[in-house]
């Protein structure tokens, strides 16, 4: 692997992965603002940060969200989301958030954000979606002007440890005609089980609505569990602790053979979307039973039994990272080639909150831009 100058990243056979296109499941707007805007949107409400310049504010964010801990990394967020109570910074921020999205080569973007944390300076749970899917469209209009493609749907999100996840599933449904495609429950893991928002889950599937659920980060098995039957979700928030499910039994220099467990072998044999973020993974402990190195984390195990694993940044401020180099690291870890960057990316295609149609010329689009990279 080697790095290119402007931070971009080639595989060994020099192909950029900038430049193949991509497709973002899991990446969430309060976690992806450039250090820059939130100075500068800080200022006007009088905002105390740890620090005006933009390098250093990205290595305090860095610094914070390396704890090895989901509860502390979270506390990072009071100052993202502290700046986007209003329409104006809810656009600005959608805004950019696409515009890197398309600078970094993805063509096919979810959006998830929790509508119920930006209601501090009187917007209403509508004016935030409108003031979010604003600044998305300018966004998309910025990106095409590049001559590049790039598509992109709101994931309106509960606070699991909220109550107000019926009143936010019906915000979701409410805006299906405007730029939002599915929901999503996120927050503290551990104690607060998807069941918590049953009705939520059962006016969803009566209204047809995808949902993805955050389980298999913080807490283990059963949050999976009940993500799946209580939640009905079609994909799983990271869901990498699905591996406790899965027992080596043995390795030798060719071969690793293991018991699946029956959650484990549901998850696998009905295709449900993994959307792992490796690097977040390792700064909140998702791995810590298998270790603290990316050597260590799951996703080869599972992507070499077939599950249908996908690669995402989550909180790309947080993390100091961005999808190329997500793929990057995965690829120098594991010595993965052009071959399982696409299927990586065609995994996700085939797992996007679209229409059929819509995802298989997605993955015509895929298909095309690695072959012609």
């Amino acid at each position: 692997m080697s790095k290119e100058a402007g931070g971009g990243y080639r595989l060994s056979d020099g192909t950029s992965i900038r430049e193949l296109p991509k497709v973002s499941l899991h990446d969430h707007l309060d976690g992806g603002l450039r250090p820059a805007t939130v100075i500068e949107l800080g200022a006007e409400i009088g905002l105390d940060l740890p620090t005006t310049d933009a390098v250093e504010l990205a290595s305090w964010f860095g610094e914070k969200s390396n704890s090895g801990s989901l509860v502390e990394y979270l506390k990072t967020f009071d100052l993202t989301t502290a700046v986007m109570q209003t329409k104006e910074g809810l656009s600005r921020v959608a805004r950019e958030f696409v515009q890197d999205l398309g600078e970094d080569g993805v063509v096919y973007g979810e959006i998830r954000w929790a509508p119920e944390q930006h209601l501090s300076r009187g917007l209403s749970l509508d004016d935030t979606v409108d003031a979010v899917q604003d600044g998305i469209e300018q966004g998309i209009d910025d990106v095409r002007a590049t001559g590049k493609r790039i598509r992109v749907g709101q994931l309106v999100t509960a606070m699991r440890h909220a109550d107000r996840g019926l009143e936010i599933a019906e915000l979701a449904v409410r805006h299906r005609d405007n730029g939002v495609v599915g929901f999503d429950i996120a927050g503290a893991e551990a104690g607060f089980l998807p069941s918590r928002h049953r009705a939520a889950f059962d006016y969803l599937a009566a209204q047809f609505f995808p949902t993805t659920v955050h389980a298999g980060e913080a807490d283990g098995l059963e949050s999976i569990r009940s993500a799946l039957i209580d939640g009905r979700a079609l994909r799983l928030g990271h869901g990498v602790r699905i591996a406790e499910d899965i027992t080596i039994e043995r390795q030798d220099d060719e071969n690793t053979y293991v018991t699946i467990g029956t959650l484990a072998q549901w998850v696998k044999d009905r295709e449900i979307a993994l959307e792992t973020s490796p690097t977040s993974n390792l700064q909140t402990g998702a791995i810590a039973e298998w270790g603290d190195d990316i050597l260590d984390h799951p996703f080869d195990l599972l992507y070499q039994l077939g599950f249908r694993v996908t690669v995402n940044t989550d909180n790309r401020l947080m993390s100091g990272t961005s999808l190329t180099r997500e793929l990057s690291i995965l690829a120098d870890a594991f010595a993965y080639d052009r071959t399982d960057l696409e299927v990586f990316q065609l995994n996700a295609a085939g797992s996007a909150f679209l229409p059929l149609e819509e995802r298989e010329e997605l993955a015509d689009i895929i298909t095309a831009g690695f072959e012609g990279s």
